[in-house]
């Protein structure tokens, strides 16, 4: 193959790979495709090396391909620039954020050059970068503008006012006419709209859209919280009234065509205080082994695609649950209502029907239409207790108290197989908020992980897997649940501070799998350095996402994974139980496979997004909520683990969960050194060392509710 022909043929090639409705293919594929008989198919597969060399294709850990990003960097005027998203510090310098890239880059206070947070720019490379320290630039162009509103506080003057805005990395406060202030009264939160970013010389302007209320009323500083997020808060009409009608009573021409299983005792186990039920389990000993069915919500029955109420569940991508509050991906007459599982009530489902053996493999399995009625709502306290007999609970629930034990017994089996083929189990603890009816925090405490909640966990992740590997097996498009692999380098980082603390590992420079990581874990039990290490590997791991690439799920070490059970509250659930039931009801033509292959990547995309809108939100109203419970305890004493070491301080977290920044300003008794490989602050003239994992009391020196921060400061011997 000469020059030229290469050059036509990888034209071709790119032109397919660049095609709107191309999926990622392996080279076998894409030869099937283009029909190129056996003995073409090397130099095929040197098109595709010599596109892959160019950078203009990429290929996945699978051996599939796909057109490369777009490269990002680019000479200009003989000096590099690059282009990201402007992520300001309330110092006044800030970062700008890439696609691709691990590490932001610094931009001094000085070469801001009037960029406002969020905004698209771009950045002059002055100072290249290394292993431990960052790039730096100048913004040379504000390409656009990526915020459009501000969530703040509303200070009144007498002829204008200012929104001050909540997030601190917005360095400038907002201007605002009078005549466009909203009749809003000072110290109330506000949501401003921006009608002018400002400049060097001019603060940004803008007008007010909606008043919260005074910061101080109940349930205003959660809602700033999610406004700022941009989280809607309600519905739209339409959208309800869609959701009225669709959730009208069942009829029984509604079970035509579905396996009818309502003669089989059924439960569902939640928490006390859930309304949105959409996973109930059937159970029963076969000769075999086992016979477990995953019942979830058919919501795809209520909410068409591409109807009003789909448009809005696509638009929030999930749930979200706040300190106070849940905001729902669907409107709570569906969510609460017609596809609530609730006791009692004839229900429509998607039901995962196992056959299990023995050992706690799935030998065959179903997934059907299905209607079921819940017998018993249970919760994850009373099904605890009926696992530890207390006797009033099992004479309560005497009918139920042998498919609970068998429950038990298969959770069991589950646990140790996955455990077996080395799924990883951080086990860190998850805050949970008590509010009173004000919205004040009584308490924080570790929400509690038990065998109940074990029992409903494993039963859902092996429907999900049981899910997944049916469809991967299909070869149908679909949206699967990944977890890539640890970064190579942060993840050789943690593994060398784990043999320099003796901790058995057995190879240096690969890529580490997830049953080394679960023995690395195993042999950390008991130790002092264990919250230390199992820390910085957490952090060396990429963050879950949805993708139309099965890729695998690294923590689970699970080969195919996907989310099939949670279809109330999360999109990709909804979506592909809608591929589902094509399959099921023989709808899955070439027409709807070619539909699929079109959305399917940008639903994965929305979702991934929303998912991390959501945990933002959640994570920032626990923290303000923290703020203000421990802002009644300044000067009160705890024992608490590092948690975190820096340069500027180190972390500390109490057993409660409550985190707090103990400054190196404040360490009067040395000058300390930040060793950044091994995670330590080191006393210059003491050799005193602060570490991860290392137990420490403090007091508490201040609580910032509006920043969402804790300060502690070391016990001293005068505090004694």
């Amino acid at each position: 193959m000469n020059k030229k022909e290469l050059k036509k043929r990888k034209k071709l090639l790119l032109e397919l790979i660049s095609a709107k409705e191309y999926q990622p293919m392996k080279a076998k594929e894409i030869a099937s495709l283009l029909q190129i008989p056996k003995n073409k198919r090397k130099e095929l597969q040197a098109v595709l090396d010599s596109l892959v060399e160019d950078q203009k294709i990429s290929m996945s850990k699978q051996g599939r391909y796909r057109k490369a990003k777009e490269r990002r960097y680019r000479q200009q005027n003989g000096s590099q620039t690059v282009v990201g998203t402007f992520i300001g510090h309330p110092r006044g310098y800030g970062f700008v954020s890439v696609d691709g890239e691990d590490k932001d880059i610094f931009i001094p206070e000085q070469a801001v050059n009037t960029a406002f947070y969020m905004d698209c720019v771009e950045v002059q490379i002055t100072e290249e970068g290394n292993e431990s320290k960052r790039k730096e630039g100048r913004i040379v162009r504000i390409l656009s503008h990526g915020l459009e509103e501000v969530v703040g506080t509303y200070e009144k003057s007498r002829h204008y006012g200012f929104v001050i805005p909540d997030l601190a990395r917005i360095q400038q406060d907002i201007f605002i006419p009078q005549e466009k202030a909203l009749e809003a009264r000072d110290g109330d939160k506000v949501v401003a709209v921006l009608t002018s970013y400002g400049s060097k010389n001019k603060s940004p302007e803008g007008r007010i859209k909606e008043v919260l209320g005074q910061a101080k009323d109940p349930g205003v500083d959660v809602m700033s919280v999610a406004k700022s997020l941009g989280l809607p808060m309600e519905f739209p009409e339409k959208v309800l009234k869609k959701a009225r009608t669709a959730a009208q009573n069942l009829q029984e021409g509604d079970f035509k065509g579905r396996q009818d299983l309502r003669h089989l005792q059924c439960v569902t186990i939640d928490g006390e205080d859930a309304k949105d039920l959409d996973d109930a389990i059937t159970l029963c000993r076969t000769p075999q082994g086992y016979e477990l069915g995953v019942h979830i919500a058919d919501v795809s029955n209520y909410v068409q695609e591409g109807s009003a109420l789909d448009r809005e569940a696509i638009k929030r991508g999930t749930s979200v649950y706040l300190a106070d509050r849940v905001i729902p991906m669907l409107p709570e007459q569906l969510s609460n209502g017609i596809c609530s599982l609730n006791q009692g009530e004839d229900r429509l489902t998607l039901s995962c029907l196992m056959q299990i053996n023995e050992k706690g493999k799935v030998t065959s399995h179903e997934i059907a239409e299905t209607v079921i009625r819940v017998d018993q709502r249970m919760t994850y306290t009373a099904v605890q207790k009926i696992l530890d007999k207390d006797e009033a609970f099992m004479e309560a629930y005497r009918e139920f108290v042998p498919m609970f034990l068998c429950m038990e017994e298969l959770s069991a089996l589950l646990r140790k197989r996955r455990k077996k083929r080395g799924a990883i189990d951080f086990d860190f603890p998850e805050s949970k908020v008590i509010l009173d009816s004000q919205g004040h925090p009584l308490e924080i405490k570790v929400r509690e992980r038990s065998t109940a909640t074990n029992i409903i966990e494993d039963f859902m992740l092996l429907a999900n897997e049981t899910v997944a590997k049916e469809y991967h097996d299909r070869g149908l498009p679909f949206v699967y649940r990944i977890h890539e692999e640890p970064d190579e380098d942060k993840i050789e980082n943690v593994l060398s501070l784990a043999r320099a603390n003796q901790i058995p590992v057995e190879k240096k420079k690969h890529k580490i799998s997830p049953e080394e990581v679960q023995k690395i874990l195993h042999s950390l039990e008991g130790k002092a350095i264990e919250p230390m290490i199992s820390r910085l590997i957490l952090r060396s791991m990429q963050q879950a996402r949805y993708a139309t690439e099965d890729a695998g799920h690294f923590g689970l070490a699970a080969k195919h994974y996907c989310h099939f059970t949670s279809p109330i509250r999360r999109y990709p659930d909804l979506q592909i139980h809608r591929i589902i039931k094509d399959v099921i009801r023989g709808r899955m033509d070439p027409l709807r496979i070619q539909h699929y292959k079109e959305i399917l990547e940008d639903r994965a995309d929305s979702s991934s997004r929303m998912e991390r809108r959501a945990e933002e939100a959640e994570r920032e109203t626990v923290k303000l909520k923290k703020a203000e419970y421990m802002k009644e305890r300044i000067g009160e004493e705890f024992e608490g683990v590092i948690s975190g070491v820096t340069g500027w301080g180190i972390y500390v977290e109490l057993p409660n969960t409550v985190e707090g920044l103990v400054s190196v300003n404040s360490m009067w008794d040395d000058y300390y050194i930040y060793d950044e490989k091994a995670f330590r602050l080191v006393g210059e003239s003491t050799g005193k060392v602060y570490c991860l994992g290392q137990k420490v009391t403090v007091i508490v020196e201040d609580a910032d509710t509006a920043a969402r921060t804790v300060d502690f400061r070391l016990k001293r011997e005068e505090d004694m």
